[in-house]
């Protein structure tokens, strides 16, 4: 097995507390109305603290089913969480887990930065390549844009 870490940022003009609500307080409310394109329902498997399973269920059509995360912790005073995707979504036979440590923070210029480190466990001798790390982040990053939509258009949510 082997780990490689990749660390990214995204800027967004929406306040860091909002999206820290959006994505981790109400995740199972927000998402599916943010992407009713790709996700169908979020269910919780235990009480939300670490070692919790939050399932995610995307719509058909999609290349998964669905994908499972389990938290590790949150932080409400540094705006801070982690979670691990340890079943479904895009790991198949050669990625073990992808870990995640996320962070936001206020921008100088207003809104928000979201700090990501990310950690993939590939199976076996696997190399996971630069390219397909690309990949799944672009991937994340349609549905981050699809809440940040989602509270643009929607100024009371997650408040």
């Amino acid at each position: 097995m082997g780990v490689v870490t990749y660390e990214f940022e995204v800027t967004s003009p929406v306040a860091p507390t909002r999206l820290f609500k959006a994505f981790v307080l109400e995740g199972a409310k927000v998402y599916p109305k943010a992407a009713p394109h790709a996700i169908k329902s979020v269910e919780l498997e235990g009480d939300g603290k670490p070692g919790s399973i939050v399932k995610i269920n995307f719509v058909e059509g999609l290349p998964f089913q669905y994908m499972k995360h389990m938290i590790g912790g949150h932080d409400e005073n540094n705006l801070s969480y982690s979670y691990s995707l340890i079943e479904g979504g895009p790991l198949g036979d050669k990625l073990e887990k992808i870990s995640y440590e996320n962070q936001f923070v206020a921008a100088a210029s207003g809104g928000s930065v979201c700090k990501s480190s990310i950690k993939f466990y590939t199976v076996g001798d696997y190399v996971i390549t630069e390219d397909e790390i690309k990949a799944l982040i672009q991937r994340s990053e349609v549905v981050y844009k699809a809440i940040e939509a989602f509270l643009l258009a929607n100024p009371d949510a997650c408040n």
